[in-house]
């Protein structure tokens, strides 16, 4: 008899928990019991929205404990704690069979909580070395969403200069709380800030985590950017922006492709074939690796980003808030059967729902 288990799916637009059939143990994978997963408030809702006619299964983010390993995998240890990262292997489920290269272990210090965030770190890790700043240079991030206040604490942990830019006075706060000194609310006070900060040549770099159906805060960055400086787009925003702008300053527009090299390679995320240091300094899984150990050392601060943890059974409530309320949650986390926490979320949600 076929075992099942419980994952949170997408069909038609509707979001909500089914039955599915539990994957089966195969060489060069371990099998993953989810204690937490991250929710991504971009890609997610996006790939909700787009009505997808086959029920897919949510997710890219999680933490577990390993409860089998497979051949090839012998040095995980059963009972260990990892972080997962990458659909279709990482999901909203409540067992993983995971790739080799797709988890890193978790030390005590990091509670699963936080590592199940280890996908959305891994993106803001791959997006900031992206931008190729070195010690001492100057950023300007656009969108202080969950992405983005990570990235603002990675930058700052690695000595850049930092200013974070969004609306929400209540997101630039909790940046301000979280050590982030130079925060913006408007489009003049952030011309203010880059010319202060920059003597008026202009930021090194600006990274674009907000969204938009238009190109005006591309041409924004671009304005914003110094001459040959970088913008690199995260967010879901549409790629139209001034030639005039890139031309005048001989800048670069990039696009950051999820948690680094590896991602979407077959060879490497399901064969388990790395790339070597000396060629690739900085792999999808090495930079999985150097989020947790930026939470384990205390250079970045994750819990504070964490608004709100549902129960598995509830995950339709935590979509429904993200769509009717996108600016009132910056991350939310699905909590499973086995979890320290799932009883707390489990209460929590019948008493706001």
């Amino acid at each position: 008899m076929e075992l099942e288990m419980k994952a949170v799916i997408s069909h038609l637009g509707q979001i909500r928990m089914s039955e599915v059939p539990r994957p089966e143990l195969e060489d060069g994978f371990a099998l993953v019991q989810t204690e937490y997963s991250a929710i991504s408030p971009g890609t997610e809702v996006m790939m909700n929205g787009l009505y997808q006619a086959n029920p897919i299964v949510l997710g890219y983010s999680a933490a577990g404990i390993v409860r089998e390993v497979g051949k090839g995998m012998e040095h995980w240890r059963i009972g260990q704690r990892v972080a997962c990262y990458g659909a279709p292997y990482a999901k909203h489920a409540e067992w993983l069979l995971m790739p080799k290269r797709l988890l890193v272990p978790v030390p005590d210090s990091v509670s699963p909580e936080e590592a199940s965030t280890v996908g959305l770190g891994a993106i803001a890790v791959h997006a900031l070395r992206q931008t190729s700043l070195q010690f001492g240079e100057s950023l300007l991030l656009v969108g202080a969403g969950i992405l983005g206040q990570l990235i603002a604490q990675i930058a700052k942990a690695a000595g850049y200069r930092v200013l974070l830019y969004d609306k929400m006075t209540e997101r630039t706060a909790i940046a301000g709380e979280l050590g982030i000194r130079h925060v913006a609310y408007t489009q003049e006070e952030v011309e203010a800030q880059v010319a202060e900060m920059t003597a008026g040549a202009g930021v090194d770099a600006v990274i674009v985590c907000a969204g938009g159906k238009t190109g005006e805060l591309i041409d924004r960055a671009l304005e914003w950017v110094r001459d040959r400086g970088k913008v690199l787009i995260v967010g879901d925003i549409k790629p139209d922006f001034s030639r005039d702008l890139m031309f005048a300053k001989e800048a670069q527009v990039l696009i950051s492709r999820a948690g680094g090299p590896g991602r979407y390679d077959p060879v490497y995320e399901k064969d388990g074939i790395d790339y070597p240091a000396g060629y690739v300094r900085w792999t999808e899984g090495r930079n999985m690796a150097e989020y947790i150990r930026l939470i384990a050392e205390g250079d970045i601060s994750v819990k504070p980003l964490i608004g709100a943890v549902f129960p598995v059974d509830r995950c339709a409530d935590a979509y429904r808030r993200y769509a009717e309320s996108p600016n009132s949650l910056l991350g939310a986390l699905l909590a499973y059967p086995g979890a320290a926490g799932y009883k707390l979320a489990e209460s929590e949600a019948v008493r706001q729902g």
